[in-house]
């Protein structure tokens, strides 16, 4: 175990179940989701069903994780044994995780450690832990490792398809979302994160239908023009039947092999969107 390498991600990195079950040597901290009456944990304590149940009349706040977690989860992962540690977060433009986690790990000089900003969020975050854990299970060395999650991190994307900007405004995270004026026209936005990790409109359309299957062409546009293997999947929160809908849609154009990963959106990230939210990611893999 001792020269094996541990992930450490926040719970706004979204990583799908099938890798939660999989992979023993990913630890998670969760995000906070607060209300008046008190703190839920990320994933663990509260669903985003939950959340917009009540986001007619409260809107909650969210928070870093709990600086105890933080230690409990290094603790962990010293006591399995782990002497080199890859930490992947969520876009340090949208969120103060990375320097938590970074500042944190200067605690533990016995692990060799490295910092990926993934300069996305949700599944398009997540993508980055899939790829760690099988790089890892395929006996890379932890250098190499770190260089092709590098080259992976500043390739991906994620095209995220919202009802509305309404819950981006209240809680801050509007970034350089901008061009929407009005819901007379129907516009819905297709969002993704630029190079520093911060929201902005890759496109919009009138209409939701229009608006999914513009996220689905912006995907297959880059495959089109991608050199190397590359993961492709759908994340969501909200939208269970559009989400099948896309995933037929991408199966339709992409080769039959082509494995297409899905997973719900962590509940901390839907209180900045609301419901009905679904993303696309496209991560291309790094090939000798």
């Amino acid at each position: 175990m001792a020269d094996q390498i541990a992930i450490l991600v926040d719970s706004g990195t979204d990583v799908p179940d099938s890798y939660l079950e999989k992979y023993e040597n990913i630890f998670i901290v969760p995000l906070r989701v607060i209300y008046p009456e008190g703190e839920y944990e990320d994933r663990i304590q509260i669903s985003s069903e939950e959340i917009f149940a009540r986001m007619p009349w409260e809107v909650p706040k969210t928070s870093l994780p709990d600086g105890g977690q933080i230690t409990d989860a290094f603790q962990k992962i010293l006591n399995a044994g782990y002497r080199q540690l890859i930490i992947i977060t969520i876009s340090s433009g949208l969120s103060g995780t990375f320097n938590m986690l970074r500042l944190a790990s200067l605690d533990y000089p016995q692990l060799e450690t490295a910092l990926i900003d993934t300069k996305n969020i949700g599944i398009g975050a997540g993508c980055q832990a899939m790829y760690a854990a099988d790089l890892i299970a395929q006996g890379l060395p932890f250098d190499q490792i770190v260089s092709r999650l590098e080259y992976s991190v500043e390739r991906s994307h994620v095209y995220f398809c919202v009802n509305t900007l309404e819950y981006l405004v209240k809680g801050g995270r509007i970034g350089k979302v901008t061009g929407i004026v009005g819901t007379a026209l129907n516009l819905k936005p297709v969002i993704s994160c630029n190079e520093d990790g911060v929201y902005y409109t890759v496109a919009k359309s009138r209409g939701r239908e229009k608006s999914l299957h513009k996220a689905v062409d912006l995907v297959l546009n880059q495959i089109s023009g991608c050199t190397s293997r590359y993961h492709v999947g759908v994340a969501q929160a909200g939208a269970p039947e559009e989400a099948k809908q896309v995933v037929a849609l991408l199966r339709d154009r992409l080769p039959k092999d082509q494995t297409i990963f899905e997973g719900p959106i962590s509940p901390a990230l839907t209180v900045h969107t609301g419901p009905g939210l679904l993303g696309i990611f496209i991560q291309p893999l790094y090939e000798t």
